[in-house]
Formats: C-alpha cells, sequence, structure tokens
C-alpha cells in the first residue's frame, strides 16, 4: 500500500499567498488526494474481509467524508488558481481558502466542520493511519500481530501449565499468570487503538518465556520428588541417579540449544553483512557447559544454565531479526518505487540517475541505510512531482 502524508500548506490567513508555493502545493495536493482515494479503497476492502468490520466501517465512512470535503476545496483552489492568472485579490482569496474553515464549503457533511484545509489533511492522515495500525497492514504491524498470536498461543500453554501446580504453588502461580494476561491485554488494546507497542512486546515476550520454563522446571522437579513408592533408593556410595525424564529434558534441551545456535549464527552474519551499524550480541556456545552431567544436584544447575541460554538467544534473535526486517523494508521500497514509476510510465534521464544511484547504495555490504532512505524520499518526491507536471500539461 502506498502511503503518502500531506503536504505542508503555504502562507497564512489574512496574507496573499506566494504564487510559486501555492503552485507547488496544488500540485503535491492533487497527488495527495489520488493517492488517498485509493488508500481508502483498500482499506475498505480490508475492512470488509476483517473480523471487525462492524467496529471500523464507520471510520472508512468518516475519511471518505472528510476526503470529499478536502477534494471540494481543492476544486475551489482550481477556480480561483485559473491556471496561473492570479492578481493580488486572487492570491487573497487563496490563501483564505487554504487556511478557512471548511464547514463554508457546501458539501453536504459535518466531518470537516471547523477544520481549516491543511487540520482536515492532517485528520485524514491521522485517521488513515489509525486504521492501517488497526488492520495491521504497515509492515511493522504485521509483525506485532504474529507477536501478539504468539503471546496469546503461550498464555494458553502457561495456563495448562499452572493447572498442574500443587496446592502449595497455585496461589503464585495463577497471580502471576494473572499479571501476565493483564499486560497482554493492555498491549492489545493498546494496538487496537492504533499505539505504538514495538517497546511492550520484548520484555513481555521474555517475562512469559521464563514463567513457562520455571514452571515445567518446576514440574520435573517434583515429578523427582515425589517418585513412585518402590523405586530403587540411591545406591550405598550416596551418588543419586537423576531422574530419566530430568535427564532427558537437558539432553534434549541441549540438543535444540546447539542446533539454534548454528540457525543464530547464520542470521547474525546475514545481518552485520547487510546492516550497518548491527547488534552487538554474541551467539552463546551451548557446547561450553559440557556433556549433561549425571548427578541430580548438578542436573538441576545445567538445566539453570541451559534456560538462561536460551532466553539470552531468545533476546538475540529478536535483536538481530528486528535490525533485519527493517533493512529489508527499505528493500522492498526501493522495488515498489522503481514499480511505481514504471506504472506511470515515468521517463526521465535525472530520475533515471537517481535510481541507478539508490540501486549501487542498496547492493553495498553493509548498506549504507540512512543515504538510501533519503535518497528514496528525494526520488519519490521527483516523480510526484513529474507525474504532477504530466498530468497539468495534459489538461492545458
Amino acid at each position: 500500500m502506498n502511503v503518502k502524508t500531506a503536504p505542508n500548506a503555504p502562507g497564512r490567513l489574512g496574507e496573499p499567498v506566494d504564487l510559486v508555493e501555492i503552485r507547488s502545493y496544488l500540485i503535491e495536493l492533487d497527488g495527495w488526494l489520488d493517492a488517498r482515494r485509493g488508500e481508502l479503497e483498500s482499506l475498505d476492502e480490508a475492512v470488509q474481509a476483517s473480523e471487525h468490520a462492524d467496529q471500523l466501517t464507520a471510520d472508512i465512512a468518516l475519511g471518505l467524508q472528510l476526503w470529499q470535503a478536502i477534494q471540494t476545496r481543492y476544486r475551489r483552489l482550481l477556480q480561483v488558481w485559473d491556471r496561473g492568472r492570479v492578481g493580488r485579490k486572487e492570491q487573497e482569496q487563496l490563501a483564505s481558502l487554504v487556511w478557512g474553515r471548511l464547514d463554508e464549503d457546501a458539501w453536504g457533511g459535518s466531518t470537516g466542520s471547523g477544520l481549516s484545509l491543511p487540520e482536515a489533511c492532517r485528520m485524514s492522515d491521522a485517521l488513515t493511519g489509525q486504521l492501517r495500525s488497526k488492520l495491521q497492514l504497515d509492515p511493522a504491524g504485521t509483525e506485532a500481530v504474529g507477536r501478539l498470536r504468539d503471546l496469546r498461543a503461550s498464555m494458553e500453554r502457561l495456563r495448562d501449565q499452572v493447572a498442574l501446580e500443587s496446592p502449595e504453588t497455585l496461589a503464585r502461580a495463577q497471580a502471576q499468570l494473572a499479571g501476565l494476561e493483564q499486560r497482554l491485554t493492555a498491549v492489545t488494546e493498546k494496538a487496537g487503538r492504533g499505539g505504538d507497542i514495538g517497546g511492550l512486546l520484548g520484555p513481555l515476550e521474555a517475562d512469559a518465556a521464563t514463567f513457562e520454563r520455571d514452571l515445567i522446571v518446576a514440574g520435573v522437579l517434583r515429578r523427582q520428588q515425589h517418585r513412585a513408592p518402590g523405586a530403587a533408593p540411591p545406591p550405598a556410595s550416596g551418588r543419586a541417579i537423576p531422574a530419566a525424564d530430568e535427564h532427558a529434558q537437558a539432553v534434549q534441551l541441549r540438543g535444540e540449544l546447539i542446533l539454534r545456535g548454528q540457525r543464530l549464527d547464520g542470521l547474525v552474519n546475514r545481518v552485520v553483512a547487510a546492516v550497518p551499524n548491527p547488534p552487538k550480541y554474541a551467539v552463546p556456545d551451548v557446547r561450553a557447559l559440557g556433556e549433561v552431567p549425571t548427578e541430580p544436584a548438578a542436573v538441576r544447575q545445567y538445566l539453570t544454565r541451559l534456560n538462561q541460554i536460551a532466553q539470552a538467544m531468545d533476546r538475540l534473535d529478536r535483536s538481530y531479526s528486528e535490525a533485519l526486517h527493517a533493512s529489508d523494508l527499505l528493500a522492498n521500497e526501493l522495488i515498489m518505487l522503481r514499480s511505481e514509476i514504471a506504472h506511470q510510465r515515468l521517463s526521465d534521464p535525472l530520475l533515471d540517475r537517481l535510481m541507478s544511484v539508490a540501486d549501487q547504495f542498496a547492493a553495498k555490504s553493509p548498506r549504507p541505510d540512512k543515504a538510501l532512505d533519503v535518497l528514496l524520499d528525494a526520488c519519490r518526491h521527483y516523480a510526484s512531482w513529474l507525474a504532477a507536471t504530466n498530468r497539468e500539461g495534459g489538461r492545458a
């Protein structure tokens, strides 16, 4: 989905507008209106396909009414502009139309009542941005909804695990689970309002993972302490034989973490090669712990250290994946921009050179993401200007 924000309005109320500035503003506003209409149509389709159509349909209707009010004022601006044939009187009229209230227009609605044109545009940007977030159409939102889904699944596993707790520890485990569920509810509601939840997900994921592992380890220890009657006593040497399930769990977890460490090594190498200023975490070496011991107390300590390594890997995986995702988004923006230029059939030597430099930036390893971001922004603005100029030339 191509996302555009409204252009900055020129001048101020009561002062004649600058002719160059108002011409540029009208060109940019025309492109913004086209893009916003297409975006609202895409959002409308997404709303009808979502589970919350009843809740979001009113927002779509509000967005369309607001767009109509802005377009009506834009047409009046074009009438006064009259292809640049304006004097001081018309300059003052243009300023009044830009900064005056939309309720002066007979457009048949109340959405824009009391708003100036720039305020209505900003309101439209905010409303569509909130809809994108609620529908999880932003790349960051798509990632967030996946993490929220994983957290809900984690809560289901925790409920099952808490139900196995002993009477002595059940109340404490239930209270801890309730706290995690309350945090998940608050984060989900904030996401539904369009808020940024990126900084809240990581700590909640880590706490849920730690709680789940603690419950699993505690369950293993309880099973060992309550061995069936008639079980063989410890040898006379005093060397207790660890419970088979506890030892097996340590062996299994060790093998899983070794494989995960190998995968993370590949992820780290990809990020270091592609991303400037990558995270600085090192992949923990599980083999440094040695083989799983045989003493029950040593096995418990070994499991604790394995769980600590697993948590460290969780943090590392999340950090490097987010860095790579952000870099990939920038590369995807370059692809989308090139597709948009081709779709609009824009042919311009300067634009071709700018896009060529962008391709060279994207091919560098590591990629200069900040420079590429700035260059892509310049390419977008220039392409929009070319498209608007072509349309204006076609109307002349």
